[in-house]
């Protein structure tokens, strides 16, 4: 469809392949599809937007993906909008007019006359040289008609939102009137005809601030309602981490006292025996998860330990305000969830395998296989977000961004279980 348009086009395979495509090319555009091997299209456009030299390019998605949730993420990363597998040629030609890949047509037409100078009696064509100004587009010129057309919309939206209002309200006082036989209707004002329906406008704007000032005490409420629900929520969240804690302790009590009467001295544990919440922002190997290795590392060591420790890290999905060119961060606690500009975790999908773990991390992986002869091993893996430990909540349309935060919060953990040799 594009070749149509004598535009030249250069196609990739996957999303990689045209990434390396740009690092020594321009487009003036990409078409991007979304379903792709390897990385997905909306993981390739916040990788185009997030590099500077090619964050300019203009990007239109062209999948078969449809649904304001879709068109809202793939706005939000920095694509200009969707475009159907099943487009019409007038769709595509529209498209291409806004990315400025056409001339306006205006500007291809040709005057119809020419004016023809005579000297000494002959006709001489003398054409206006062309100019580099003539040859770009006006934009002030666009941009004046594009205000005088939706200052137009504007007003004649007014003007029949307020005669509506007027004619309702004449109608409802008329009906309100008895009626005792034929009503004449006295003949209209010759000077004035239009303070009738002024008086109207009047009794239709008093009308609206009332509805104004009712709306404005209703959404009082609502915050205050909202307000006590999210406390109530985080008061829940709080019970249900101390609830797993106290089955982690639990459980961890009824292991030893089975190591203890059967005369084991290597613990078993094949379920996650402790659980390291992570905050939004920071790698997940790192910092409180480090000191937690290694308490967990000295006490298997104490009691002779044989087998491999894992550590798996989970995230959750948050609700975010932001784009892909400035970054994303979350989204104030009042804030509706159907306003986020974004539900994800872009900080946990950006991280490679050696950037989820500080240097200090890997080296006290390092060091205990060194110290115990590799009796003790360490496994890291990434299980993203498929396993979520706190259900998020329904997605009505109170909720808020700080109560599905709460939940994204309490999923976005480390995980730590130990397997002995035995077991394996």
């Amino acid at each position: 469809m594009l070749e149509k348009y004598d535009l030249e086009v250069d196609m990739a395979a996957s999303a990689e392949l045209a990434i390396e495509y740009l690092k020594s090319n321009r487009p003036d555009a990409i078409f991007m599809d979304h379903l792709m091997p390897g990385m997905d299209g909306l993981q390739a456009v916040r990788a185009i937007k997030s590099n500077p030299h090619t964050a300019m390019i203009p990007i239109m998605m062209y999948t078969s993906q449809e649904g304001e949730l879709y068109v809202g993420q793939a706005r939000a990363l920095g694509a200009m909008g969707v475009l159907p597998k099943q487009v019409r040629p007038v769709d595509v030609s529209k498209v291409l007019y806004e990315l400025h890949l056409l001339p306006e047509r205006r500007d291809m037409a040709e005057p119809a006359l020419t004016p023809v100078e005579l000297e000494n009696g002959t006709p001489v064509d003398r054409r206006p040289a062309a100019s580099r100004d003539t040859a770009a587009p006006d934009w002030g010129r666009r941009l004046e008609s594009a205000l005088k057309e939706q200052a137009a919309d504007v007003r004649r939206f007014i003007v029949a939102s307020l005669d509506s209002f007027a004619s309702r309200i004449v109608n409802d006082v008329r009906g309100s009137v008895p009626s005792t036989g034929p009503l004449e209707l006295p003949p209209p004002p010759p000077v004035q005809p239009a303070r009738p329906a002024t008086a109207g406008i009047a009794v239709a704007c008093v009308i609206a601030i009332g509805f104004a000032a009712c709306w404005l005490v209703a959404r009082d409420e609502l915050a205050k309602s909202r307000a006590q629900i999210a406390g109530l929520t985080s008061a829940n969240a709080e019970l249900q981490r101390a609830r797993l804690d106290l089955a982690a302790t639990v459980k961890d009590l009824t292991a030893a006292l089975a190591a203890g009467t059967t005369g084991v001295s290597t613990p078993s544990v094949t379920n996650a025996a402790r659980v390291e919440q992570v905050p939004y922002g920071e790698i997940p190997f790192d910092r409180g998860r480090l000191d937690a290795l290694r308490e967990l590392l000295t006490k298997l060591e104490a009691q002779g330990f044989h087998g491999v420790v894992k550590i798996t890290s989970l995230s959750g999905l948050f609700c975010l305000t932001g784009n892909a060119t400035d970054g994303y961060t979350q989204a104030s606690a009042t804030t509706l969830a159907s306003k986020c500009d974004l539900v994800g975790n872009p900080f946990e999908d950006s991280l490679s395998g050696q950037q989820r773990q500080s240097l200090a991390f890997a080296n006290l992986i390092a060091s205990v296989r060194q110290r115990t002869g590799g009796a003790i091993t360490v496994e890291i893996e990434n299980a993203g977000s498929a396993r979520p430990s706190t259900p998020y909540p329904a997605r009505i349309e109170s909720l808020t961004a700080g109560e599905w935060n709460r939940a994204a919060a309490a999923n976005n953990r480390v995980e730590f279980s130990a397997e002995s040799a035995a077991e394996q």
